[in-house]
């Protein structure tokens, strides 16, 4: 059973939430997810289950290591923990979610000890092969609080029996498990190569909940590099100028 944690969310687009332990309770984090922690918070560095499970979370993206924080004193600590890019924090108790709760990798920020973050592979490989987001997600399982970090606007949609969804992979933050999630390549040669939404998509069916986000990370990668590209050639151009002057 996991711990009962009270928490606070505080920011609008630089989130961080605050985790409030009572003594002997843990909550256990992404590591270098930590901002600050009170007198009494004890951080105990590990691969959270063995090196298959230090392994599983590599391979969604995040640490070999996971660090978990106890209050070990006699009163009330807290931990508090950062969203790594502009975008939300969503808790998400996993009561709610019938014990099962899955996300897009690197979505993962921490949760209540008793929560076990593990690989959930989709169906299709060639989406993984050919650097499609959604290929890899991670799977958190248990009946307490999980948080995760997304781009952006957050929406939540809840799908209807048979309702289905076609969504960009990487603005895809997360689902229940009784949604039924695939990934497929975009259709038409022109509309893979000029549509710029990449080469697949996700189409997620209903009955479920389904988080989507406006700003993936790797969508926000991309525009910066574009914008350090431009600006590296108009800074040549103009060094060259006066050189030749």
């Amino acid at each position: 059973m996991a711990d009962v944690i009270d928490y606070r969310i505080f920011g609008n687009d630089m989130q961080i939430v605050e985790i409030e332990l009572d003594p002997g309770e843990s909550v256990r984090a992404e590591a270098g997810a930590m901002i600050y922690m009170t007198e009494g918070i004890q951080m105990k560095t590990g691969t959270g289950g063995g090196v298959l499970k230090g392994l599983s979370r590599m391979l969604t993206g995040e640490s070999f290591f996971i660090t978990d924080f106890s209050q070990s004193g006699r009163s009330k600590g807290q931990v508090g923990f950062g969203a790594p890019f502009p975008g939300k924090i969503i808790p998400i108790d996993l009561i709610e979610f019938n014990g099962t709760f899955l996300c897009q990798k690197d979505a993962f920020l921490c949760a209540a000890r008793g929560i076990d973050i593990s690989v959930a592979f989709t169906k299709k490989i060639g989406a993984g092969l050919f650097g499609g987001e959604g290929f890899i997600l991670q799977k958190l399982t248990g009946d307490g609080l999980a948080f995760v970090h997304a781009g952006g606007t957050i929406i939540q949609r809840t799908l209807a029996a048979g309702e289905t969804l076609r969504v960009d992979t990487g603005c895809l933050v997360g689902f229940e498990e009784s949604i039924q999630y695939d990934i497929a390549m975009v259709g038409g040669f022109k509309n893979a190569l000029f549509g710029g939404e990449g080469l697949f998509i996700a189409t997620v069916k209903g009955p479920g909940k389904v988080f989507l986000q406006s700003l993936p990370l790797s969508r926000l990668a991309d525009r910066i590099m574009a914008g350090y590209g431009s600006n590296k050639g108009e800074k040549r151009s103009l060094l060259n100028s006066l050189l030749d002057q």
